[in-house]
This record gives C-alpha cells, sequence and structure tokens, in this order.
C-alpha cells in the first residue's frame, strides 16, 4: 500500500489524490497510477471536478491486457466509487483493497457496497 500512497502524490488534484496498483495472479505489479486528467487534456485547461477527472481505477485498468487483469487485486487510497466498480468487475479484478473509506456515507458509495 506505500506504493498506492506515493502514486496518490503524484495527482494534481487539489481536492481528492488517489492512487492505485494492481498486483497480478504472480504477485507481480503490473501497473501504478494515480487520478488526473485525460491524455492530451492540460491540468490548467479544464476545471479539476469529478465530470473530467479519470479515475486512478480507471488509469490502472486501462493499457493493460485481459490477461494480466484476470483474477489479480487492484490497491487503492480511496474506497472506489460504482462506476470504477463495474469497470474493476468488467476487467477480470477480483480483489479490492483499500486504505480509506471516507465517502462512505454518499448514496452511490452505498450502492457500490451492495455489489461487493
Amino acid at each position: 500500500m506505500t506504493k498506492t500512497k506515493i502514486a496518490a502524490k503524484r495527482s494534481k488534484d487539489p481536492a481528492t489524490q488517489v492512487g492505485a496498483v494492481i498486483v497480478n495472479r504472480k504477485k507481480r505489479i503490473v501497473s501504478i497510477v494515480y487520478n488526473g486528467m485525460p491524455l492530451g487534456c492540460h491540468d490548467d485547461q479544464m476545471p479539476w471536478g469529478y465530470m473530467f477527472v479519470c479515475h486512478a481505477e480507471m488509469n490502472a485498468i486501462v493499457g493493460i491486457s485481459a490477461l494480466e487483469l484476470e483474477g489479480s487485486t487492484i490497491c487503492l487510497t480511496l474506497f472506489r466509487c460504482d462506476g470504477c466498480a463495474k469497470i474493476i468487475i468488467q476487467s477480470g479484478i477480483r480483489k479490492v483493497v483499500y486504505l480509506s473509506d471516507e465517502k462512505r456515507d454518499r448514496k452511490e458509495t452505498k450502492a457500490s457496497k451492495k455489489r461487493s
């Protein structure tokens, strides 16, 4: 989880820095990322906010082969949202480990936990 925290610190999001690490079935790290603007969008050209930011989970999954993801574990600094939960499930990741659940009282977080 230390690598997850370090990755989160690289995010330029002023409100929420989230890091993600994916570990495959062989216990090898295959992705270390953080939340940020989509590729090609400069940090100073778009407003920071939920609508525009690519979540760390999404960034971690994109670009990795399905074979690497099948049965893997994703480690997060913050509990995943409902949208990211769907991406995680569809990718073949089978385990989610997280450090913080600070948004647990939000309606969408409660819905996501029901699917866990």
